[in-house]
């Protein structure tokens, strides 16, 4: 039998709060929500699966660092992959939306970015440090955009995974105004 780590602490101790009003506010209005993650590697989702009970809210999650599962899941084609020029507002909420719809979720956290140390050079324009989060509704998003300062890179995946998770709860809580889809207006 293997004994846990010492070091064993997962989430972060400052995600729990955090978690745990996610939790009630998605479950007392049986909202449910799917995440579709870059950098942050699944840390969104295994956050969110720490939670007792996170079944009755959460449905899943994929990971999209690669082009492969971009084209299966942020419904990319040929185009989309010659035309990349880096992660932008636009680009995270077109990943959050399509997961979204195909989870058939409530919302969906979507986050892109560049945890470092190092990026990819011209044409592609990364910024270590730097990533790109939306939370997509039916007929509304909202994004955010969070520079650390820093090139480390596991600092700057624990940081997208808790400014994630706070963009998911200013939404639910209504601190952020969501701006609507332009299909949904039309």
């Amino acid at each position: 039998m293997m004994e846990p780590a010492e070091d064993y602490s997962f989430p972060p101790a400052s995600f729990k709060p955090l978690l745990n009003e996610i939790s009630e506010l998605l479950r007392s209005t049986s909202s449910t929500l799917a995440v579709a993650e870059t950098t942050t590697g699944g840390l969104v989702s295994a956050s969110l699966l720490s939670v007792a009970g996170a079944s009755k809210f959460f449905v899943g999650g994929t990971t999209v660092y690669t082009t492969k599962p971009r084209k299966a899941w942020a419904g990319w084609t040929d185009e989309n992959v010659a035309n990349y020029h880096g992660p932008t507002p636009e680009l995270v909420t077109e990943l959050a939306a399509n997961v979204r719809e195909q989870m058939d979720v409530t919302y969906c956290i979507g986050e892109w970015g560049a945890a470092g140390p190092t990026v990819l050079g011209p044409p592609i324009v990364h910024v270590a440090g730097q990533t790109f989060i939306a939370v997509v509704s039916r007929e509304s998003f909202a994004t955010r955009v969070v520079n650390t300062g820093v090139t480390e890179r596991e600092k700057n995946m624990v940081a997208f995974a808790k400014a994630a998770l706070m963009l998911l709860k200013d939404v639910l809580v209504g601190d952020v105004k969501l701006e609507h889809h332009a299909s949904a207006s039309a």
